[in-house]
């Protein structure tokens, strides 16, 4: 069964320069096989880079546990170190129309 899938995280490092690309290549090596699609966006604040990836797309994932297992499973450590914070939200597919109880 797949899922809605909608994840944000922010990840942020001192200024070092082409950060997007770096956050990019974390995401493709996460999420490889997933149906998963972001946009990224970067500011540069005092010194530090931080990037905003918002990710959506199906996946398999039926709970936020079953995701957070899966990203500590496959996340690179350079992840961890960057990420700041998150907020993900999986909306699992259901049968019928769900407004009258019955179906």
């Amino acid at each position: 069964m797949t899922s809605e899938t909608y994840i944000d995280f922010c990840f942020m490092r001192a200024e070092t320069g082409g950060f997007t690309a770096e956050i990019t290549e974390l995401l493709k090596t996460t999420f490889a096989k997933k149906r998963l699609n972001w946009f990224l966006e970067e500011k540069t604040i005092e010194g530090v880079e931080m990037v905003v990836a918002e990710i959506k797309g199906m996946s398999n994932w039926s709970t936020e546990e079953e995701t957070i297992q899966f990203l500590e499973e496959h996340a690179e450590e350079k992840f961890w170190e960057y990420l700041q914070g998150y907020k993900l939200f999986i909306y699992p597919a259901k049968r019928g129309c769900t407004s009258c109880g019955t179906h």
